[in-house]
């Protein structure tokens, strides 16, 4: 690593910071949002396998660490080099298998040890650290992960099937009753049994879902565009229509 390019881009962004008249205006606050962008941005990099694309969305999101740290350190609170010595120390802490004589013998035991090491640094729950804001979706899968690591899990996948079928069927009973807020919770029951059964066999939701949604995306273009070539626009178009350029579509995507 070149510790004088990243000393240079503190210097840049503290001189930023000084006389750009929109950075100086800038607060932790009001850059949270373009934050989780950049993060967001990161993602769809990989997921693009674009490297070169990569690359720069790193760059940005290492700007907004910079950024972050450098308003931080006006305020007194901390410095960039408080946030480097603070995860340095975390990771030696938390890879007692490493830095120490600690033994396991798989991941499985890493990741029971990184939570029992959590619960000793003061922590009173396993699930706390989860942010509150985080999607919905991938927050059931970090509570029921978290959970797991301490062995509150299944033990079976098809007992977490025969639950995902219960949740259905209560879900459409509660549609019967027309309770609207008790059938809003069984939906989201649904969903965490789903989740659950999705996790213990061993996929992120967040990934399959997001890749469905790229799926929809390509194949609701692909009717769009058809329409296009005849001339049509999509609300000219009717369900047997857009069904029949949709089933085309699978061939493609």
């Amino acid at each position: 690593m070149d510790n004088t390019k990243f000393e240079e881009l503190v210097t840049i962004v503290r001189k930023l910071r000084k006389e750009c008249p929109w950075d100086k205006e800038q607060t932790n606050d009001s850059i949270k949002a373009a934050t989780i962008e950049e993060a967001y941005e990161v993602v769809d990099a990989i997921d693009k396998n674009d490297f070169n694309e990569f690359k720069k969305e790193l760059g940005d999101l290492l700007l907004h660490i910079v950024f972050h740290s450098i308003m931080a350190e006006e305020k007194n609170k901390f410095n960039i080099n408080d946030v480097i010595g603070s995860i340095k120390e975390k990771l030696i802490k938390r890879h007692p298998h490493i830095f120490s004589n600690v033994k396991v013998n798989n991941s499985d035991d890493v990741k029971r040890n990184w939570e029992v090491i959590k619960l000793k640094e003061g922590r009173e729950s396993v699930l706390e650290g989860i942010p509150v804001n985080l999607p919905s979706l991938q927050k059931a899968h970090r509570l029921q992960e978290k959970a797991s690591k301490v062995g509150f899990d299944w033990e079976e996948k098809e007992d977490i099937w025969k639950k995902v079928e219960e949740e259905l069927y209560e879900m459409h009973e509660a549609e019967k009753e027309k309770s609207k807020e008790e059938l809003e919770e069984e939906i989201g029951d649904v969903f965490f049994a789903l989740i659950n059964y999705v996790r213990f066999i061993g996929f992120n939701p967040e990934v399959a879902l997001r890749k469905t949604n790229k799926k929809f995306i390509n194949r609701f273009n692909y009717i769009e565009k058809r329409l296009k070539e005849n001339g049509k626009k999509i609300g000219e178009s009717n369900l047997e229509e857009m069904d029949f350029y949709w089933n085309e579509s699978k061939k493609l995507f």
